[in-house]
């Protein structure tokens, strides 16, 4: 990291400077003004973001005039917003015939393959949704010529011809639209999530907007590599990432400009616009769809170019891909004309979208353009065609000739990692990199040394003592796992000052900002860019700080959670999510810090969910998720985080699948009938342990068991115990509908139905928010009395 600050801060003060640069302008007004358009009157022009072509006529048609752009003036912004020297720019004048035919057979190759997909689609082959790309084949083609097989690749849900152009094999990607096995995904994707591992095409994401973060952590790898010295020799690689100019106007798209900035990460930011945000015309919901200016604020160089120009898009695209390459992020503008709808069953009832559609495919189709180009004349365009055509007809055959994949497979791509795996194991320790010698090239001796002697004194406590907090045990797992591991990483709000319970102390102190990151407020942001490393090779780690602000992230939680099975196994997903949470008696925080996010999230597919109320499970459970493949959740009672003190099994971790009988009941109250299971998280076990001997008094008694895994549920250990009391309460810190109670009472229900003498005693939260005065929250929030109670009735047959 000391060899690169220099590099960086250099590139970011360049980009600053070319922000600041005065723009030229100059007033144009159109020969006739559409009559749908957004504005009116003379327009203002930026010059340096296009020059003048002799102005078209615009029909009354027509709501989007193709941009009046063209080369001297792109190279004009290229040379005062991106500081690219004239002799660089002359190297861009030039397009070699070859590369104009190997991106005319790119061209060609999408636009044959999407409409063999639309034929496909009205044929029942392919089925759910499916978006094709059609007039947008000059950003493939440029991605073609520019794009590095290495290069880290994220797109959106129109990513077929994306796919394409990174070398993404035709016939697989027809294969996955078919639902086959021999698809790049083995059929578990579809249409909207293609992914090849290979090209390191990671998707496919269908959630508007989503890519973006993923795409910026993926960046954040490549930085990583270089960091730690682990990266390819001569490294050069980036990522690129494509959204629409309507899901740019997304929140997303500001937060990763600016973490771009900030870290001066090598990415291209490509907006495809093509006007319309699904099929609502952009300019009626945004003030501004010029997306490539949303860089000035942070000194991110942006340019827009005419999609329907192959040569020109080309060019730029050679330029800004050499920029990011050795300087830093950029954004491309691509104006583009989609010719389909926004998907195969869309109605375009959206106003001027039908006369549009006729009108572009008539004026600004790419490949017509190109073809009455006089470079054009020279080339083999029909042996070109005919290698397209060609491919796309091997792929179809290809996909109809594949078998579906075996049903079994879905089951099998739940967790990377089985449920019952051994986190102990040399197998998996051995999953890490050389760490020490990386340690070495990156952290000094003096602060390994401040690590150490904070190490020790956390593990003394944990050892000997006793006196280690929750708080302080998840520090030291985390700390440990990092020092063994250089692979993972962490993410958090107020990480330098140690968050709010000390659980990333000193990470950053030691290994530096791009291991331990501190974040902008907002959990989705930080959560997608640990998604986007976990996808790159990294463990990534995010503290919450408190888990009520995970809200903002389950859009990406739940992505992280389908990621392996969605990419066929391809990509693992390693991440893990820490937070103190629950509601507590008395806990006073109102309804916004009171939420049952484990709840919540405990519907996503793929997470594994574990609770810790002690500093040996938090220990554990931690070290265990950090060194597992898949993504998981941990929580922990946010009103001990710090009270709660104990010992840890210092270097051991715990298996994320398994209950814990914290107090078996006794024979007598066994053979007496007084015995009662007991089930209960977070706070509910300190809430139990305290009620215990009152419980005890009454002459009965419970198994006690605290529910460390969430999901999946250790059902053996409950049937074991039901099996001896053939009674059970449930303290649950979730509300009555759709809560985590719920899910158990259930389960419990109808696999342990034969062994039950009474109803599921479930005590959870009333469905209202919780209160903040203590009078009002004992309506809502279950305690210890609330237990001796139900317990009492449980024996006494009061139910």
């Amino acid at each position: 990291m000391r060899l690169l600050l220099p590099a960086l801060l250099a590139a970011s003060a360049h980009a600053f400077q070319s922000a600041m640069q005065p723009r030229l302008q100059l007033k144009l007004r159109p020969a006739s003004p559409p009559l749908l358009s957004a504005g009116g009157g003379t327009e203002t022009v930026d010059f340096t973001a296009g020059a003048v072509r002799p102005q078209r006529d615009v029909t009354d048609a027509q709501m989007r005039p193709r941009p009046s752009i063209d080369w001297s003036n792109l190279r004009a912004r290229l040379e005062v917003e991106f500081g690219i020297a004239e002799e660089k720019l002359k190297t861009y004048d030039v397009i070699e015939a070859e590369d104009f035919l190997k991106a005319y057979e790119m061209m060609q190759l999408c636009r044959q393959f999407e409409n063999a997909c639309n034929q496909a689609y009205m044929q029942g082959h392919i089925r759910g949704f499916m978006h094709l790309d059609n007039g947008q084949e000059t950003i493939p083609a440029f991605v073609a010529d520019t794009i590095k097989r290495g290069d880290i690749k994220y797109s959106y849900y129109r990513e077929h011809t994306h796919a394409l152009a990174s070398g993404v094999s035709a016939g697989a990607v027809m294969a996955e639209l078919f639902a086959k096995d021999t698809g790049t995904c083995r059929g578990t994707g579809g249409s909207m999530h293609i992914y090849d591992k290979e090209t390191h095409f990671q998707g496919g994401w269908a959630l508007v907007s989503e890519q973006l973060p993923y795409a910026v952590g993926a960046a954040r790898s490549i930085l990583l590599d270089r960091h730690l010295g682990i990266a390819p020799e001569g490294d050069d690689r980036m990522t690129i990432v494509f959204c629409g100019e309507g899901g740019s106007q997304n929140g997303r798209m500001a937060e990763c400009l600016n973490a771009a900035a900030k870290e001066n990460l090598p990415i291209l930011f490509v907006v495809i616009d093509n006007g319309r945000a699904i099929n609502t015309f952009t300019p009626d919901v945004a003030q501004n769809s010029d997306v490539f200016l949303q860089g000035e604020h942070y000194g991110v160089p942006g340019i827009k170019v005419d999609g329907s120009d192959l040569e020109d898009t080309m060019r730029v695209g050679r330029a800004v891909t050499d920029y990011v390459r050795s300087e830093g992020p950029a954004i491309l503008q691509v104006h583009t004309y989609r010719f389909q709808g926004h998907s195969p069953a869309d109605p375009e009832h959206e106003r001027g979208r039908k006369q549009e559609k006729m009108w572009a495919r008539a004026e600004c189709d790419p490949i017509k353009l190109f073809e009455a180009t006089e470079i054009a004349s020279t080339l083999d365009l029909s042996g070109a065609t005919s290698r397209a055509k060609r491919v796309v007809k091997e792929a179809v055959e290809f996909a109809k000739a594949s078998e579906p994949p075996p049903a079994e497979l879905a089951k099998q791509l739940e967790f990377p990692d089985p449920a019952d795996t051994d986190y102990n194991s040399a197998a998996v320790m051995a999953r890490a990199v050389d760490g020490e010698a990386i340690l070495g090239r990156t952290v000094s001796a003096e602060q390994l040394a401040v690590l150490t002697e904070h190490l020790e004194k956390l593990q003394k406590e944990g050892s000997e003592a006793g006196t280690l907090s929750i708080g302080d045990a998840l520090n030291l797992a985390i700390l440990e796992e990092m020092l063994r591991d250089p692979k993972t990483t962490i993410h958090a709000e107020d990480l330098q000052a140690g968050s709010s319970y000390n659980i990333p102390k000193l990470t950053q102190q030691t290994f530096g900002s791009l291991r331990a990151a501190d974040e902008i407020i907002d959990e989705g942001h930080f959560i997608g860019k640990a998604l986007g490393e976990g996808m790159n090779g990294y463990r990534p780690i995010v503290e919450l700080m408190n888990t009520n602000f995970g809200i903002y992230g389950i859009a990406e939680m739940s992505s992280a959670g389908n990621t392996y099975a969605t990419t066929g196994g391809q990509f693992i997903m390693p991440m893990t999510i820490i937070g103190a949470g629950g509601t507590a008696p008395n806990q006073a925080l109102g309804a916004e810090h009171s939420q049952p996010l484990h709840a919540y999230v405990m519907g996503i597919p793929g997470l594994k969910i574990c609770t810790a109320a002690s500093p040996e499970a938090a220990y554990g459970l931690a070290k265990a998720m950090i060194r597992d493949n898949g993504p998981g959740i941990l929580f922990t009672p946010v009103k001990t985080m710090k009270e709660a003190k104990g010992f840890v099994d210092v270097g051991t971790c715990l298996p994320l699948n398994k209950c814990k009988v914290l107090h078996a009941a006794s024979e007598a109250s066994i053979k007496a009938g007084k015995a009662v299971t007991v089930l209960t998280y977070l706070h509910g076990v300190k809430e139990a342990m305290m009620v215990m001997p009152e419980i005890q008094a009454e002459g009965m008694d419970i198994d006690l068991i605290e529910l460390r895994s969430l999901k999946p549920l250790d059902m053996d250990t409950l049937r074991a115990s039901i099996a001896k009391t053939h009674k059970v309460a449930i303290l649950d810190e979730s509300t009555m509908s759709g809560g985590v109670g719920a899910t158990i009472s259930a389960m419990i229900s109808e696999r342990c139905f034969d062994l039950l003498d009474a109803p599921v005693n479930r005590l959870c939260m009333d469905d209202a928010p919780v209160p903040y005065a203590s009078s009002m929250e004992k309506a809502v929030v279950k305690r210890g009395s609330d237990l001796v109670q139900a317990v009492f009735d449980l024996v006494t047959k009061r139910f």
